[in-house]
């Protein structure tokens, strides 16, 4: 879906469905489990390559892969494994669910997939969530958040954003003189052409309208978001940006954020894994090194452990090493 990226996990070569099932069969037959196979295969074939291993697997031994592998695995290595072997639109969905069930709402997860994803995967996410949840993405959404956010978030649901790729310097020009008047010239901030523009207009035309918009001002426009909004429409529309100025380094920013201070968000930094490494996870790792000085297989290194480590060893491109 992406053509601009470099993934850090290639369909495999040479590809044996019917020996991948056998093999993962075996290394969960008997006494014991042969994690280094499980990873071996599961985290070096693409999702599509999984979805059939899947299928092989269910037709020659008549069981659910998913289900043999939660009973014999646990953890975060566990929620990797399963995570991987979900259709990838299936896996967005749930994550999706789990960020509004039960009490709260994790405001965060619906930024980071609603803001930076295309139309067409959008629509995809939106007509799968409704076979699998029974519900309307759209309505789980207006009862989950409120105010200004949830505007944003019914705004990109509606996956109208102009794609053609088209620029028009003049209209960016009129666009930068309304964000600013919508913004840093009154008192109060007008959400709603921020919300329009920022989600309608197509990410070459953005690039030309922030470029005019620190001409105009001398500063970014992130700069007068920061000012402007706060709490989670300001995430919001910052993630925006961010996508459209430089979309690794916002997702080197969310890996380092599952990692940094105490205690490992794991839930979110699988995420990003899984989501990203057949996209451009080669350029987050680059984006990551230079925004913090350390690579990203020293942090996972430093905050995950055993089997789990050693399989987004391989997602990631890296060499297993202690």
């Amino acid at each position: 879906m992406y053509p601009y990226g470099t993934p850090t996990l290639l369909p495999a070569q040479a590809f044996d469905p019917v020996k991948d099932a056998h093999d993962l069969r075996k290394a969960m037959k008997g006494f014991g489990t042969d994690e280094d196979k499980l990873i071996e295969i599961i985290c070096r074939r693409n999702n599509e390559q999984r979805q059939e291993i899947q299928r092989q697997y269910k037709t020659h031994f008549g069981k659910d892969l998913i289900e043999d592998i939660k009973g014999e695995t646990s953890g975060n290595f566990q929620k990797l494994l399963v995570g991987l072997l979900r259709p990838i639109v299936d896996y967005y969905c749930a994550e999706l669910n789990d960020a509004m069930a039960g009490l709260g709402t994790d405001e965060e997860v619906l930024i980071e997939i609603l803001c930076t994803l295309s139309n067409v995967e959008i629509h995809t996410i939106k007509n799968q969530y409704l076979r699998l949840f029974g519900a309307h993405l759209e309505s789980e959404l207006k009862s989950e958040t409120s105010g200004n956010f949830k505007r944003l978030l019914i705004s990109l649901c509606a996956a109208a954003r102009d794609e053609s790729g088209r620029v028009d310097p003049n209209k960016a020009k009129e666009d930068a003189r309304e964000l600013l008047k919508a913004g840093e010239l009154r008192v109060g901030t007008d959400e709603s052409m921020f919300n329009m523009i920022l989600c309608q207009r197509n990410y070459q035309q953005l690039k030309l309208i922030f470029q005019e918009y620190e001409s105009i001002t001398g500063h970014s426009l992130e700069k007068a978001i920061k000012k402007e909004f706060s709490g989670d429409i300001m995430e919001g529309l910052i993630a925006i940006y961010k996508c459209v100025t430089n979309k690794a380094e916002y997702f080197a920013s969310r890996l380092h954020k599952s990692m940094a201070g105490i205690g490992t968000n794991d839930k979110q930094l699988i995420r990003v894994i899984i989501t990203r490494c057949e996209i451009d996870l080669a350029d987050i790792k680059v984006a990551f090194e230079r925004l913090y000085g350390k690579s990203l297989k020293s942090w996972i290194k430093g905050d995950t452990s055993g089997h789990y480590k050693h399989a987004l060893y391989a997602l990631v491109g890296e060499q297993r090493s202690s």
